[in-house]
């Protein structure tokens, strides 16, 4: 396991996000828990198998707000299997609302920004923003939003 801090931004809650070689984008899903996020990827590396890396709250400056207590709270961890999935999750921070149901949401991520920024626009024009789709501390494109059916969305194009 890869411990990591310094990533990300504590309101976006997303850390670095790791990108498969010859991959130009991904779909998968993204799971918020409360406080078990590390725990339930450990579980499901050992159901799947494959390799998990995990980064922490820990490390954040201090005007990123990051309560001493969260320090050690997932704030992006991933899993990826042998059989070729990738299973993102993250520990929800206090003062963030979690609700079961929104808890999962769809990942989008790669390297063809002008395919993903297209995407971008076509889930967020029927439903909200919820982080504008711009370049995020760790380099990245990133923004988040709920499309006109109800579905959260994560959309991540790596710096080029």
């Amino acid at each position: 396991m890869n411990e990591r801090g310094r990533f990300g931004e504590l309101c976006e809650l997303v850390g670095r996000w790791e990108h498969n070689r010859g991959m130009t984008v991904r779909l998968n899903p993204y799971i918020s828990f409360s406080d078990n996020a590390r725990e339930a990827l450990e579980f499901y590396r050992d159901v799947f198998g494959g390799e998990l890396e995990i980064s922490t709250f820990e490390g954040m400056p201090p005007e990123m707000g990051v309560d001493p207590s969260e320090v050690t709270k997932v704030m992006h961890g991933q899993l990826t299997t042998p059989d070729g999935f990738t299973l993102m999750c993250a520990d929800t921070p206090a003062g963030m609302p979690r609700n079961v149901g929104d808890d999962v949401s769809v990942s989008l991520s790669g390297d063809d920004l002008a395919k993903l920024t297209g995407w971008w626009e076509k889930l967020s024009a029927s439903g909200s923003v919820t982080v504008p789709f711009v370049q995020a501390p760790w380099g990245d494109t990133f923004g988040m939003c709920v499309d006109g059916f109800g579905v959260h969305w994560m959309v991540n194009a790596a710096a080029s």
